[in-house]
């Protein structure tokens, strides 16, 4: 290898570490930090806004790698992906990549549901790309450093996409050298394209999609992508899309909350009378059996909150559009039982850092508490951005990112105060 290639190799590896948020599920896909969160005591006041920075429209959220912060926003009617420099929250550039019409998934209704339309999906980072999957149903790939096009796959157009009430919301999934996505028409409904050529490397599936995003687990030591689809569960080999197993489970309307796995358990849950449940992944001969351990109708739902599951136990917000008072809850996995509840927090989004929960609320409101299925314990509350949040917090490097659809702070939790 010559000096120019190791320098280049070094410089990808760079824009991609342990400690980075690279997509919507962070690193690992399962909404958790293995950081510890070390400022934990507000009472002093909020923690240290590093920056604050315009975010316009849209519910996308931060993708972090390296020293490069990813979103998209709505700029005059155009899905923008938008870099900014993690150190001080300056825009590095912009990249318009297409132009998108909604159909009035943002509400101006008088339930609390405001806050106008824009992009839905968040951008996931691979070494020196960055792959966005718009409202329109188009793959792009474009160069980190400068947002120039790498290559673009337009599912529509090519693989008989069919689009869904409210646009996608769904982000593409990167896992080994593929990125996976949903939305092609029969027969190619799947869809894995190679990461660095954007060429197709297999498509499978007469499914239909849902604003979900997919996410990728290790079940009795096999890799695998698992897709919630109009039909259920899909779960697939990323690398050649062999359907591993599937579970039935019903649509209405839309279901936008990633399935969630916890050993050989996976959680489901979606709103407008559906409801929450949980399959048990068994190893069968060279196969896998799929055992139903609970689904509970109407309840437990999970709009586009999707939950964090810690120690066998979930916690998320659970309710159907209760704009600013559904609940903050703590769920038993194995038997759907609640452990505890708070109310306050309408359809916000959570993850976890080490042994606390971050919860975003709706209104902007971050609240820490502790992982305890016993209680609910808050450590810190504050109000950190205005506008609505249906977006989800990110957490890389001691510092925590969240946005709204007016703006975006970074916010140091590296120090204790």
């Amino acid at each position: 290898m010559n000096l120019s290639t190791l320098l280049f190799a070094s410089s990808v590896v760079a824009l991609t570490s342990v400690g980075d948020w690279p997509q919507y599920n962070g690193a690992a896909g399962d909404r958790a930090s293995s950081e510890d969160l070390v400022c934990k005591d507000w009472s002093d006041g909020a923690p240290s806004v590093v920056w604050r920075i315009p975010t316009e429209a849209g519910f996308s959220s931060f993708a972090v790698a390296g020293e490069r912060a990813f979103t998209l926003v709505g700029v005059e009617g155009a899905e923008t992906l938008a870099a900014f420099r993690v150190e001080d929250g300056v825009e590095l550039w912009a990249s318009n990549l297409s132009t998108a019409t909604y159909d009035g998934g943002g509400g101006a209704g008088a339930d609390g549901n405001q806050g106008g339309d824009g992009p839905r999906s968040t951008p996931s980072v691979d070494g020196d790309r960055v792959y966005v999957f718009d409202a329109s149903l188009v793959l792009h790939c474009v160069d980190a450093a400068t947002g120039r096009q790498v290559w673009r796959r337009d599912v529509r157009a090519d693989h008989k996409g069919q689009e869904l009430r409210w646009q996608n919301a769904a982000s593409p999934l990167v896992e080994g050298d593929r990125v996976l996505v949903v939305g092609g028409g029969s027969g190619q409904s799947l869809l894995a394209f190679d990461k660095h050529t954007g060429k197709l490397a297999w498509s499978t599936g007469d499914e239909l999609m849902t604003h979900a995003t997919p996410i990728a687990a290790t079940i009795h030591g096999r890799r695998q992508v698992i897709f919630y689809v109009q039909s259920g569960l899909v779960a697939c080999d990323p690398e050649d899309g062999e359907e591993l197993w599937r579970a039935e489970y019903p649509y209405k309307v839309s279901s936008a909350a990633s399935p969630v796995v916890y050993e050989d358990m996976v959680y489901v849950s979606a709103g407008y009378g559906v409801g929450a449940g949980v399959f048990r992944i068994q190893a069968q001969d060279a196969g896998f059996r799929v055992e139903t351990l609970w689904q509970k109708r109407n309840k437990l739902i999970n709009h586009w909150s999707t939950p964090v599951c810690h120690d066998g136990y979930l916690y998320g917000m659970f309710s159907f559009k209760k704009y600013g008072e559904g609940p903050l809850c703590c769920v038993s996995l194995e038997t759907g039982e609640i452990q505890w509840t708070t109310p306050g927090f309408g359809p916000g989004n959570v993850i976890a850092v080490g042994e606390t929960l971050v919860a975003l609320s709706d209104a902007g409101d971050v609240v820490l508490a502790k992982l305890d299925p016993k209680e609910y314990a808050e450590l810190a509350r504050a109000h950190l951005v205005d506008g609505k949040c249906w977006s989800s917090p990110s957490f890389a490097d001691g510092q925590l990112y969240v946005r709204s659809t007016q703006e975006g702070v970074r916010v140091d939790l590296s120090q204790a105060p």
